[in-house]
């Protein structure tokens, strides 16, 4: 559903503003009508909701005036990166101006003595992970898509290595942002530690372009390992595979990725991916450290597994074993798609405290049988988070009822355990409705904030908190 009508309409693109940016911009600003609806959907079932005009930024100080045209004319802003989020993150629900930022996209400063860089927020994670490989040092952070550092950012975004290396949250020491009047402010630094003032890093990491446009982010990196191994594990039942889990996690084991795919998205990835695994719950494990310390963590895991009835680990050693195994799970959505040509998926997440987490899944897979709808199901189940991708006849208005009851049980359960409506997808305008369910009173807190910083609700409106 369109979320245009609860959106309070901006001043309409003038003719005038348009014509101030292109003297800025040139041929960088497009009102193409391709281009509009290419910057109006991400990679959701949400409907395409166009700008009125892309401009296409090159540094910061290119968006520094293009929001202050826009300031003074009064329209709205939507910063755009990769378009790979989930939530309608980018749709112009009010009307105005894209920024695209994929053209600031230099990586800025490198530091291997203090294992961080500086980078312009249009630089994408495979392009990082590249140009940072001589150095012995690499970006964690992997949510699979290949996003933009800063969109990044902006959606707390984590991913697969989470369970041993943090999300953006823990990732970002400092950020280049600028805000709804054209401001360029700077916050966090290169300490690993500081005590000085509000952390106003946090507070627009997760942000979604709702209080500024981040520009520029300095990230802390870690070293390659020096030995890495992968191993996939099927289980009898989902609940052993996530006992599994659950044990591996109390024990204390370093996995650096520990990933759930159940009976449904083996099946979907074995046939997309090319594979030839049981059809059968399964978990993906990568091990990071030394040869000694991925043996011993391979050992206790493998144990703790066998208890539960996994069957014997199919080890992937080589580097291109390792990324075979990787790329299907990346393209586990895709995947899922295949099962049913001309379907549109819904795809959601959620997360839990790991005590949890058991209860949460089967009573979740329950309800999709429940549901009678296809739903394949996967997670980084080492932190509490999985996903489900809804696959729907998108003309079929019952059965996206159906999906959209199936995905609301689900968060309210999460919500009910002491988790969260989504672990990394974020907010957008897709679960709006489930912030006062989570966090209260607490929503007109981020209210005032939005307003503090962004009064005439200009930044990204119609995302994360109603105004």
């Amino acid at each position: 559903m369109a979320v245009s009508a609860t959106v309070q309409h901006l001043n309409p693109v003038s003719p005038e503003l348009i014509g101030r940016l292109t003297d800025l911009l040139g041929e960088r600003l497009s009102t193409n009508p391709s281009v509009l609806d290419q910057h109006g959907h991400d990679e959701s079932y949400h409907p395409t909701e166009p700008p009125d005009a892309v401009a296409f930024a090159q540094s910061t100080e290119e968006v520094s005036a293009i929001v202050r045209l826009c300031a003074e004319y009064g329209a709205a802003i939507i910063p755009f990166g990769t378009g790979t989020s989930l939530e309608g993150g980018v749709a112009a629900v009010a009307g105005g101006i894209c920024i695209d930022l994929t053209g600031m996209n230099q990586v800025l400063r490198v530091s291997v003595p203090d294992l961080d860089c500086t980078v312009q927020s249009g630089v994408t994670r495979k392009q990082l992970n590249h140009e940072l490989h001589e150095t012995g040092l690499f970006f964690p952070i992997d949510p699979g898509a290949d996003a933009s550092i800063g969109g990044m950012a902006a959606t707390r975004a984590s991913g697969t290595n989470a369970v041993r290396y943090g999300t953006m949250r823990d990732c970002v020491l400092g950020l280049t942002v600028v805000l709804a009047d054209g401001r360029v402010i700077h916050t966090g630094g290169r300490a690993r530690k500081s005590a000085a003032g509000y952390d106003l890093t946090r507070l627009f990491i997760g942000s979604e372009g709702t209080l500024g446009i981040i520009t520029e982010v300095t990230l802390r990196l870690s070293g390659i390992p020096e030995a890495i191994s992968a191993a996939v594990c099927s289980f009898p039942t989902i609940e052993d595979a996530v006992n599994t889990v659950i044990m591996t996690i109390q024990s204390g084991v370093p996995v650096a990725r520990m990933e759930l795919l159940d009976e449904v998205q083996m099946d979907a990835s074995n046939r997309y991916s090319k594979l030839n695994y049981a059809v059968l719950p399964t978990l993906f494990f990568e091990f990071h450290g030394s040869p000694t310390s991925v043996a011993e963590q391979a050992e206790t895991v493998g144990e703790i597994a066998r208890e539960f009835g996994g069957a014997d680990f199919q080890w992937a050693n080589r580097p291109e074993e390792r990324n075979r195994i990787w790329r299907a799970r990346h393209e586990a959505y895709y995947a899922g798609l295949a099962l049913r040509p001309g379907g549109k998926g819904m795809p959601t997440d959620i997360c839990v405290p790991i005590s949890r987490l058991a209860d949460c899944i089967t009573e979740t897979k329950q309800d999709i049988a429940d549901s009678g709808l296809l739903a394949p199901m996967v997670g980084h189940v080492g932190d509490g988070n999985f996903h489900l991708s809804i696959v729907v006849d998108p003309d079929d208005a019952e059965e996206i009822a159906r999906a959209d009851a199936l995905h609301e049980r689900m968060v309210l359960r999460a919500i009910e355990m002491g988790g969260t409506c989504t672990g990394e997808h974020g907010v957008g305008y897709g679960k709006m409705r489930f912030l006062a369910a989570e966090h209260g009173d607490a929503v007109e807190t981020m209210r005032a904030i939005k307003l503090a910083l962004d009064p005439e609700n200009r930044m990204n409106p119609g995302k994360v908190v109603q105004v």
